[in-house]
This record gives C-alpha cells, structure tokens and sequence, in this order.
C-alpha cells in the first residue's frame, strides 16, 4: 500500500503543477494531456482512455466502458473540469474502480482556484 501511496502522492503533485501553469476553466482534454506529459516525463506508464469490458451476469450482454487515466496499472485517474464534483461523479469512479479491479482512484476536478479543493481519494 506503500507504492501506491507514493503513486498517488506523486499524481497528485503533477495535478498542481498543472494547475498552477494552466489555471482553472480549460476543457478537460487540455488538463489530461497535460497531466499525461507530467507524470510520463516523472517515468510513469499512462493509459489514457483505457476500455474495459464488462460482461453482465455471465450473458451475452457486454459492454465497454473508458476510463480517462490507469497510472502505473494501479491507479484509476478521472478528469473533471466543472462547477462541483457531485454524488454521481464520485459513484462513476467507484463503479470504474469496482468493475476493473483497481483498488484505487483519484477525482480530480481542475476547475476549482486551489486544486487541493478538487481531488478526492478513493480506496476499495
């Protein structure tokens, strides 16, 4: 849990750096490309917008879904850009989190004036 602590730390400190260069009020692709180029330059693997499947049940019933980062295989990363991080914000990470087996995420909502008032951690 150590690593994953560092991981999420070291994230973390890639988003205010992106933050204080770029300020709050920009479309969310422009923060996750930039937040890409921050941890790729610190040696990290990303994975943006990595599909996972998900079957229902055991049936023919399947479906995609996207998440906007995977860290390191071991952190789950979405991307906000909006007024408030509300309920379903947080239930979409955590679904994303319980459907792919990553134990842990990161909520970062970049359109706020002090980026440590925009993330929120979760652990399964």
């Amino acid at each position: 849990m150590d690593e994953v602590n560092v991981l999420t730390s070291e994230i973390i400190g890639c988003a205010i750096e992106v933050h204080k260069t770029c300020g709050p009020g920009l479309m969310e692709g422009i923060y996750k490309r930039c937040l890409m180029h921050e941890l790729q330059q610190k040696g990290h693997l990303i994975e943006s917008e990595k599909a996972f499947t998900y079957t229902y049940k055991d049936s023919d019933i399947c479906f995609d879904f996207r998440i906007d980062l995977v860290v390191d295989d071991a952190v789950i990363v979405e991307l906000k850009s909006v007024n408030s991080i509300n309920s379903l914000h947080a239930a979409q990470i955590l679904t994303y989190m319980r459907l792919s087996g990553i134990k842990t995420g990161l909520l970062i909502n970049f359109n706020v004036p002090v980026l440590k008032d925009g993330i929120q951690r979760f652990i399964l």
